[in-house]
Parts: C-alpha cells; sequence; structure tokens
C-alpha cells in the first residue's frame, strides 16, 4: 500500500468531541483506529472552508464550490465482497483473511493522517431509519461536505449515544496495490463497514453506505430500490410513483420533471416493503449535469446553482463560469443538492401508504416503445433485465455499451436471483402498475437521420398520462407487452409503436431480426440466474 504523491495532507487539531451543528456534547466517540487528529462532525461552514483550501477546488459564479477529482465515476471492478462464502453472492468476493489484510493497512496508514468523521442517518423515518458515519481524509474535505448533505443529521442529543451501523472507512489517497487501477472497494457486510482506497471521486462514499443498506432492507423483508419517488397530483389525490433506472438513464429527470404540480420525494434510493410502503434515504440529491438547462429542468438547474451546492468535476472557465454542456474532462459532472433547495419536494414520512406504479427507464436505441405497459411476472421479468444503454456514470467500461443489470440496481450486494423473486413477492402482495419506458431513441442512434430522439417533454408528458389513466393500450404480439395506441400530448405514433416506423421507412427485416435477438437473449439471461422464479424465468 503506497500513498498518492500528489494530495496535500494539511494539520488540524485533534477534536476530541462531538458537534452537532456546532454543539459539542458530552459523548466522547471512538473510532476502530487511531489517526493524527481528528474533527468529528464539524459544521457545514468548517467542511466548506476545508474543502476552499483543497488545490482542486475552484469557487463558481454561483459561490458554491466545484472540486476536480482524478477518478471520475464508479470503480466497479474494483469493488469486492469481503466473504468466504462466495457463492452466497453475485458479485465479485475477496477473502476475509484478504479483508484484514487491507483493514489493517488502511488503519496504519491512517494513523498519520488528519481524519474528518460525518455522522448522520440513511433515511429519516423514526421506525426505519438507519445511523451511518463516513470517516474520511481532511484532504479530501468535499466528500465529507457532500455526504453531509445526503444525511439526515443527528441532533446534539442523538450523539450523545451515536453508534453507527453502516460505516464508511475513506482514504483517497491511498494505493491499493494489485487491484484494478490499483484501487479497492472492499465490502464487509458481515459487519457492515464498507473500506475505500484511492478513489476521491464522491460516489464511493455514498453508494458505500447505500450498498450495506441495501442487505439491511432485504433482511427486513422489503427491497431497496435504486429508484427516484415522486407523487403526482389527480383528481383530489396524489398517486406516488417510482422510477427504476440506471445512472445516466434520466432517473432524477424524470423524478423531478412536473406533471400538475408533482413533488418529487427522493431521487436515487429507496425501501419498498410489504403493502408498498416507500422509506426514503437522503437528504438530497446526487445529480448529473451533463446537458443541465433552466428550460428543461429548472428545479434541478436553480437547486445546483445554490451556494450550498457541491459540484464535482464539472467545466468552468478561470472567471468561474459553469458550462454543463463541455464534457472534454468527463460527461458524468456530477452536484450534491440539498432537498431544502428543491423546489415543491416532498417529505416521504407524508407520502401516501401504497405505491401506484413503477417506471422502468430503458435508455435504448431501436425497437423498444417510449412505454409499454407489463402485467404479470411479465413485469417482475423486465425488472429483473434491467436493459440499458451504459452512460458514463458507470465508468468507461459500460459507456456507450448495451448492458443489462437486475433490478437497475448495480449496489444489491447479495444474489440477485433475490431481487427479482422479492419484487414479484411485493408486487403479487401489494399490486401496482409497471411501465417500461424508454428515455434513449427510436429507430437507431443518434448518427442514423431516420432515428427520433425520446425528449424529455415526450417522456413527462408519458408520466401524465400514466398517473391520470389516460393511455389508450393494445397488446403487442413480439413481446407481450400492452403499446400505446394514443397518448395525451405526444402525438408522434413512431414513438409508441416504432414497428409502423420501421414497416414505414423499408426496414421491417431489421425490426423482425431485432424482436428475434431481443427475445432470445433474455431468455438465456433470465435463465442464468440460479433459484430465480420459474414465473419471471418463463414470462418472456
Amino acid at each position: 500500500m503506497t500513498e498518492i504523491p500528489p494530495s496535500a495532507h494539511a494539520t488540524a487539531p485533534t477534536v476530541n468531541t462531538a458537534a452537532a451543528i456546532g454543539k459539542r456534547t458530552n459523548h466522547t466517540p471512538t473510532l476502530p483506529f487511531l489517526a493524527r487528529s481528528v474533527i468529528w462532525n464539524p459544521t457545514p461552514e468548517q467542511l466548506r472552508s476545508f474543502t476552499e483550501e483543497m488545490p482542486n477546488a475552484r469557487k463558481t459564479e454561483f459561490n458554491n464550490v466545484n472540486v476536480g477529482t482524478r477518478v471520475v465515476s464508479r470503480s466497479k471492478l474494483s469493488t469486492f465482497i469481503a466473504t468466504d462464502r462466495p457463492q452466497e453472492h453475485s458479485d465479485q468476493t475477496i477473502s476475509r483473511a484478504e479483508y484484514d489484510r487491507i483493514a489493517n493497512a488502511q488503519n496504519d496508514y491512517i494513523k498519520m493522517r488528519d481524519m474528518l468523521v460525518v455522522d448522520g442517518f440513511i433515511g429519516n423515518d423514526p421506525a426505519f431509519r438507519v445511523p451511518a458515519r463516513l470517516v474520511i481524509e481532511k484532504a479530501n474535505a468535499n466528500i465529507a461536505g457532500m455526504q453531509q448533505i445526503l444525511y439526515y443529521l443527528a441532533t446534539a442529543e442523538e450523539l450523545e449515544s451515536f453508534e453507527p451501523k453502516l460505516t464508511v472507512i475513506y482514504t483517497p489517497n491511498l494505493k491499493a496495490e494489485g487491484y484494478p487501477e490499483e484501487r479497492l472497494i472492499a465490502v464487509d457486510l458481515e459487519n457492515y463497514v464498507t473500506r475505500v482506497l484511492s478513489s476521491d471521486y464522491f460516489g464511493e462514499s455514498k453508494k458505500g453506505g447505500l450498498r450495506m443498506w441495501n442487505k439491511l432492507v432485504y433482511e427486513r423483508g422489503g427491497l431497496a430500490l435504486h429508484a427516484g419517488c415522486k407523487v403526482i397530483p389527480v383528481a383530489g389525490r396524489n398517486k406516488v410513483g417510482l422510477i427504476v433506472g440506471l445512472s445516466g438513464t434520466g432517473k432524477t429527470t424524470t423524478t423531478f420533471t412536473k406533471q400538475n404540480d408533482s413533488r418529487p420525494v427522493q431521487d436515487d434510493f429507496c425501501a419498498l416493503m410489504p403493502g408498498g410502503k416507500i422509506y426514503a434515504t437522503e437528504n438530497g440529491c446526487f445529480a448529473k449535469t451533463f446537458g443541465l438547462n433552466p428550460n428543461d429542468e429548472p428545479t434541478i438547474y436553480n437547486a445546483c446553482a445554490s451556494e450550498h451546492a457541491y459540484l464535482e468535476n464539472v467545466s468552468q472557465n478561470a472567471e468561474g463560469k459553469i458550462d454543463y454542456f463541455d464534457t472534454s474532462y468527463t460527461p458524468n459532472g456530477r452536484a450534491v443538492i440539498r432537498m431544502q433547495d428543491i423546489a415543491g419536494a416532498a417529505d416521504a414520512r407524508e407520502v401516501a401508504s401504497k405505491v401506484d406504479f413503477l417506471l422502468i427507464l430503458n435508455r435504448n436505441e431501436n425497437i423498444i416503445p417510449a412505454v409499454a405497459k407489463l402485467e404479470g411476472p411479465l413485469a417482475a421479468a423486465y425488472f429483473m433485465l434491467g436493459e440499458t444503454k451504459g452512460t458514463s456514470a458507470g465508468g468507461a467500461a459500460e459507456a456507450g455499451k448495451s448492458l443489462r443489470v437486475p433490478g437497475t440496481n448495480p449496489f444489491f450486494p447479495l444474489l440477485h436471483a433475490f431481487q427479482g423473486n422479492r419484487m414479484l413477492e411485493l408486487m403479487e402482495r401489494s399490486p401496482m402498475d409497471v411501465y417500461l419506458m424508454n428515455t434513449g431513441r427510436i429507430g437507431g442512434d443518434e448518427t442514423d437521420e431516420r432515428s427520433k430522439k425520446v425528449r424529455i417533454q415526450h417522456s413527462s408528458a408519458i408520466v401524465k398520462a400514466i398517473a391520470e389513466g389516460t393511455i389508450k393500450w393494445e397488446s403487442d404480439p413480439d413481446f407481450g407487452y400492452l403499446v400505446a395506441r394514443k397518448v395525451p400530448g405526444l402525438d408522434d405514433a413512431d414513438y409508441l409503436q416504432p414497428k409502423t416506423m420501421y414497416e414505414r421507412q423499408g426496414r421491417l427485416d431489421e425490426y423482425r431480426q431485432l424482436v428475434e435477438k431481443y427475445n432470445r437473449d433474455r431468455r438465456a439471461y433470465l435463465r442464468k440466474w440460479q433459484g430465480l422464479d420459474s414465473q419471471i424465468v418463463n414470462a418472456i
């Protein structure tokens, strides 16, 4: 294990007492290792000051801070579950002995480092929230500032006896030699500790806690969904919708676009429990900023312009002017924004007790319609397929490639068959309408002049019509789902029934070949998950 030389390690005074927004307590917390110094629960103002001292931090035109990082996306190939029972996990693993070696090396490194501790809760419902802790090098204070926004903060009284259930120990400047790109995310599900080495991308902090939270939710009888949540007023009551999708497929955009004065509830992860009850996870959002503009996404745009927002890898010039369209460094620019800066945001604790509809997003580029309705086990099958076109959010290995990720949730740390089976069970016990939505293109990629892009306005019209129940459906003989005959606000039938578009363009043979390939590949994919319910496997 070696230190990454370019990072500066500023000396900080040791602070031995916790603080909640600046208030000291009598509780003396402890860590499972020694550090040169520890600042416990610094205030937002302190974290902002520490961040501004970073050599890779710049102030923007909005008077917030923008940090450029070495690592610009999640490190999937460097993520391992620590276990001596690898058959209990679908993802890659390392042995318990190897994890202990890594932990000892990281603990030794921390002895000579100045550290920050941020405590809080994942979730805000007293009956369901989980105490969580981030321990991070002070040299990377932006990560602490961003995580503090996303946690629901503990009060001074709660910190008197605060003990985390989930802990992320984060050393961005310690290389993990022998691992892909010398980075490592080692996940100890037995003790609920995740250790991150040599990545300075904030997503590893956020997902480090949520990955372990996935296991807790499953053990409580529910399912963690990589999903946004929103409420849409219709005829005097609120319709509750969940939007699942891989990062970069439009999940945040679909959650925040307005229909009937709809209100966003959550942006990234929710717990779906028996009976359709939803629990929140975060007090803010980690939004993708590429192409952000005040016309298409005013809610997110305005929140990113708050002085309290933290930007990451967003293009700006010497005067601090932000350019959300410049991808010369990375197309995966990000921002952490506070829920209180999101206009009209709703509290999950006030949401009705039952989910009305679930949207499964798929950024496709050929024959998937802008919307299709899924019924019975077919809905669980498409949830399990988790199809999309990869984006920069998943790293260079995924960008532009056709992907299948069960549940669109790459953070579920157990066997993926458990996701499909639990979703089928929850759907049967608390029925909801389920839809497949294409947020990409119809008829080809962007280089094909015959293709058509599914725009934000198209998707918004579809979501509004779903909530209001105004779509007319008919059966699709090729895929077994229902396709729309008419959607109010979307007059172009090519988006609704791509087959007619391909036929008009003289491409019917191409369409049929794609149908055959999709059905063949989907059946093979579902069969590969040992233990997956036969109803799901045989639905396609």
